[in-house]
């Protein structure tokens, strides 16, 4: 059995989890804006017996330290400090929904920062600050928070609203844990970060081999625009899972962890 581990950078600013040999392949996955480090465990489990298998407690998440000023830019410089802090050489990056905009923003600025990248269930863009759907969809999830609601009481429906059909049990138990447990202040930071990124333009500089990987049943990051954004990316593979809601790793840990194997058995061999 694979033995899941909380740690702590030796400077204090970022926690995350870790299973696997020290001197494996780093495989580092990022959560989205209502995840954590833990939402990761069934991939650490997975993939922690052939890799150095790493999940991110994003700054401001679990005994991470918040930023200043929260931004995809400003996430990808501290993804950077905390490569560097755990010693994750070219690692492959695997990042769901901002986490995933954080990996492109990371690949875009240091372009072999990683061997091989998933963006799974996220986008190249959110689109202009003041546009009226982008703050639609601020005002949407923020707003009940100004109501009174609590990240606590707001978690059941909003994990409802983003999952398919027939999620595991087990993760989608850990998938409103994970909601529950974001700092309110966190999760209004994380959602104004959105605003502005843009990084459509870059896709095609993007020179790393890339899986990009959808859920059928995604309303936050669909399928067709996900099939779109992997056409201009260089040699990209797509994949599809059926049936699936924006929580693909919890929701189906199955089929999203044989997608990434399918994938990863493409990646030239490499030694730590």
């Amino acid at each position: 059995m694979v033995d899941i581990a909380p740690h702590t950078t030796t400077d204090g600013r970022f926690a995350f989890e870790q299973a696997g040999p020290a001197d494996g392949i780093p495989l580092v996955f990022l959560h989205g804006i209502g995840g954590a480090a833990r939402a990761f465990r069934p991939q650490l489990a997975a993939f922690g017996s052939r890799y150095r298998a790493i999940a991110w407690d994003m700054p401001g998440y679990g005994g991470s330290a918040p930023l200043a000023a929260p931004s995809i830019a400003t996430l990808a410089a501290a993804l950077r400090d905390f490569l560097d802090a755990v010693g994750a050489v070219r690692p492959i990056l695997v990042g769901h929904s901002i986490g995933g905009m954080v990996v492109q923003q990371a690949v875009a600025e240091a372009p072999q920062i990683a061997s091989a990248i998933v963006l799974a269930q996220t986008s190249p863009a959110f689109g202009k600050s003041d546009g009226d759907w982008q703050k639609a969809f601020i005002d949407a999830r923020v707003g009940p928070l100004e109501r009174g609601e609590t990240m606590a009481s707001l978690a059941p429906s909003l994990v409802a609203d983003l999952v398919g059909d027939a999620p595991d049990p087990a993760g989608l138990e850990l998938a409103r844990d994970c909601m529950a447990s974001v700092p309110e202040a966190t999760y209004r930071a994380m959602m104004h970060a959105l605003l502005g990124f843009d990084l459509r333009a870059a896709l095609g500089r993007i020179a790393v081999p890339t899986l990009v990987l959808s859920g059928s049943k995604d309303t936050n990051a669909p399928a067709p625009m996900m099939a779109k954004m992997a056409g201009f990316i260089p040699n990209a593979r797509y994949v599809e899972l059926p049936g699936v809601g924006h929580l693909a790793g919890l929701e189906q840990p199955q089929a999203f962890n044989a997608a990434l194997e399918s994938f990863f058995a493409t990646l030239p061999k490499r030694t730590p």
